[in-house]
């Protein structure tokens, strides 16, 4: 076997090869269509290694991973990740052993500690959750239920010396009802709490003449669990998705279409430092558009050749909307908006408990705040005019931000410091206006009186759902308000603060918004003007997404839950709104959607083309871990689609896949089936296909927006 060099014309296609790549790296193995394919050897310049089986150029199958530090990984992969059964032992000598989903610990699996602690039971996303063991060195164990690495539900806890308690825990500590038992017998039964004010209890003594009527409760918190502190475990320093070189750009150097300046640098690109603690900053360099409708595209294969670690700067990128700044017509309404919430969120309140009383959800539990511009006992003076402010259930939405992990200062930060919000170019069709807030966390949407009616009915029932299942897909609501203006218009404006499901710094190339009808649901804009933050529709929609096992698991059962308590709560006309980023950044990705259905041509394989706005926000590095949930930044395969007619539901599978993060999540969500709503079913039933409509029955609904979206998204075998 003779060694050659990916650049060179007569480099073998086929078969087993040697290959120095431009970066320095090397390959071994077999290899068929430019990249390894079959049993191979990689061997990365930083001492990184992979011995084992690839898939169209990447780790797919059993192999080694070994790191520079002496940590290795021993298993399955799937996709460049570690992924199914496998073996990390870290470099200090820690072991991993069980399954894996895209590089994080999932299902059944043991580690122990290099201190000699041990775990032994259920994993998910990285952390222990669900029943498992833990032992710690000095003999003390914990059995029972376990969320996001920490003790957390009903469990055991047995120290060495024979104490124990049975009862139920709250981030690694006792928390509400719980026995303290002692090897004599005696035991103490109650409620307990970290805070020695909320525990009472009784204590039982035995028949031992050794009594313990001094005995604290406190000292379970102050002194027993000192000893019983959870190994936060070793940090992997970079993972195997991340090594994955990018072929197609390796490939495309052999025939010579790098385009050059005349002092060497690549077109488009512009560096500082050296490659290796430096970074790559790129403009929107590349071809230009020509009449027969191609892009522009970048060349990445520079920066693929000079080594995997090369980061590239994501781009200044057009963003959403129209910043509201003085002169603005809603100027003084995002003021006194700010100044609003502000009031509202760092006015002090009672200590929060996830228990609300039904109190807290009545429908009169309502606030006004007068906001005079001189300023009063309660609100500071502000150059805008007087506003009085109203608060719906403000200790029931306090409570839901506490549940969401909201922190106050940032939540206030985020809306009510000195950056400005921005309004969406358009109303919704509903009539309502969007604002987003500078670093995108929240969209404040105005709202009409009948949705605020809608939103505090279904509050108690909103609460239980969210609070139950933690990666329910269904808005997330922080904050229901009305402002209401002084003087002769007397205008009330009611809105409502909500997550947005698209704050990440990855790129959006695509956006849909599926509800599972078809009359009407296409894009009425001109195929020219479609763009990244263009919302395309049902009839628009020319993918399937395969989802890997687990995940299509609890997509499936999170959106049976969604929708029965959506159908429960009489709501319809919601929509699953999904945003898509292409991770292959050289291949030419588009819209596909050359015609009003969304069937872009895809003969002889050919990808889909961003727009020149899509292609220069492609982030580089979109295999780095983030965090990673249900509906957010979800790694997955897209599958392009053909309607062969318009009646087709879902287009048919051409084979043609993309590697692809989704985001996604249950909207509008505020629409009850009301009068009006079945006066629209009834117009149109007589149009149209009473099945087609948006408007019917919610059960109907929920049932066709479920088998539609269990259409579209699959399994990945």
């Amino acid at each position: 076997m003779s060694v050659a060099h990916v650049d060179d014309e007569e480099a073998a296609e086929v078969g087993d090869v040697e290959k120095a790549l431009p970066s320095g790296d090397f390959y071994t193995g077999q290899w068929c269509n430019c990249c390894p394919h079959g049993n191979g050897k990689y061997l990365w310049t930083d001492g990184c290694m992979y011995v084992g089986e690839w898939f169209k150029g990447k780790t797919t199958g059993k192999g080694k991973f070994c790191w520079p530090s002496g940590a290795t990984y021993e298993g399955e992969f799937k996709h460049g990740f570690m992924d199914g059964k496998g073996t990390y032992t870290g470099f200090s000598g820690e072991t991993y052993k069980g399954t894996w989903v895209m590089n994080l610990k999932q299902g059944e699996g043991t580690i122990s500690f290099v201190n000699g602690d041990y775990y032994e039971g259920e994993w998910r996303r990285g952390f222990q959750e669900g029943y498992g063991r833990y032992h710690w060195k000095n003999g003390n164990q914990y059995i029972g239920q376990w969320k996001k690495g920490l003790i957390n539900g009903n469990g055991t806890m047995i120290w060495s010396n024979g104490n124990r308690y049975d009862g139920f825990w709250e981030d690694g500590f006792p928390k509400g009802n719980g026995t303290y038992k002692w090897p004599d017998g005696s035991f103490f039964v109650g409620i307990w709490s970290k805070d020695g004010k909320d525990q009472n209890g009784t204590y039982y003594p035995s028949d031992s003449p050794t009594e313990k009527f001094d005995w604290d409760p406190q000292q379970v918190f102050l002194e027993d669990l000192k000893d019983c502190k959870i190994c936060g475990g070793e940090k992997v320093s970079i993972w195997p998705s991340e090594k994955m070189p990018n072929w197609f750009a390796i490939s495309k150097e052999k025939d010579g279409k790098q385009r050059r300046r005349s002092d060497g640098s690549l077109s488009g690109f512009s560096m500082s430092s050296d490659f290796n603690g430096g970074s790559v900053s790129f403009g929107s360099e590349g071809t230009t558009r020509h009449g027969d409708g191609s892009v522009r595209r970048l060349h990445l294969e520079d920066s693929v050749a000079r080594g995997s670690s090369l980061q590239l700067k994501k781009p200044p990128t057009r963003r959403q909307g129209q910043t509201i700044s003085r002169g603005h017509k809603n100027f003084e309404l995002m003021l006194n908006l700010q100044l609003g919430i502000r009031h509202s969120v760092g006015r002090p309140g009672p200590a929060l408990s996830l228990d609300l009383k039904t109190s807290a959800f009545d429908p009169r539990e309502k606030f006004w705040t007068r906001f005079p511009p001189e300023g009063s006992k309660h609100t500071p003076p502000h150059p805008s005019s007087e506003f009085k402010w109203k608060d719906y259930c403000p200790l029931v939405f306090r409570t839901l931000r506490k549940l969401f992990d909201i922190d106050a200062a940032d939540y206030m930060l985020s809306i009510c410091g000195d950056d400005a919000l921005r309004e969406l170019s358009s109303p919704g069709k509903s009539g309502s206006f969007f604002y987003l807030t500078n670093d995108d966390k929240y969209m404040i949407k105005t709202m009409k009186k009948a949705e605020v009616k809608v939103l505090i009915r279904m509050l108690p029932a909103y609460y239980n759902h969210v609070r139950s299942f933690k990666d329910t897909l269904v808005t997330k609501f922080f904050g229901l308000h009305c402002v209401k203006l002084t003087g002769s218009t007397q205008k009330k404006v009611r809105f409502v603060v909500m997550g947005n499901l698209f704050c990440t710094d990855t790129a959006i190339h695509r956006r849909f918004d599926l509800k599972g009808s078809f009359q009407g649901r296409t894009t009425a804009k001109p195929e020219a003007e479609i763009d990244s933050t263009t919302t395309l529709k049902d009839l628009d929609l020319n993918y399937i997404f395969r989802l890997q096992k687990l995940w299509f698991k609890e997509f499936c059962s999170q959106v049976d839950r969604d929708c029965d308590f959506l159908e429960n709560e009489r709501i319809m006309d919601y929509s699953l709104l999904i945003g898509l980023h292409f991770r292959e950044v050289s291949t030419p990705h588009t819209s596909g959607v050359s015609s009003p259905t969304g069937n872009g041509d895809c003969e002889n394989g050919e990808a889909p083309r961003l727009s020149e706005d899509s292609n220069d926000q492609l982030v580089i590095n979109s295999t780095r871990q983030s965090p990673v949930s249900l509906g957010i930044n979800m790694v997955a395969r897209a599958e392009k689609t053909v309607r062969k007619n318009d009646c087709q539901v879902v287009g048919e599978p051409t084979g043609v896949m993309y590697d692809v993060i989704l985001f996604f999540g249950i909207i509008d969500i505020l629409q009850d089936y009301d009068i009006s709503k079945k006066l629209e079913h009834a117009y149109k039933s007589m149009q149209y296909d009473p099945t087609s409509i948006s408007a019917v029955d919610p059960k109907l609904y929920s049932k066709r927006f479920r088998d539609f979206i269990f259409k579209v998204f699959i399994e990945d075998t």
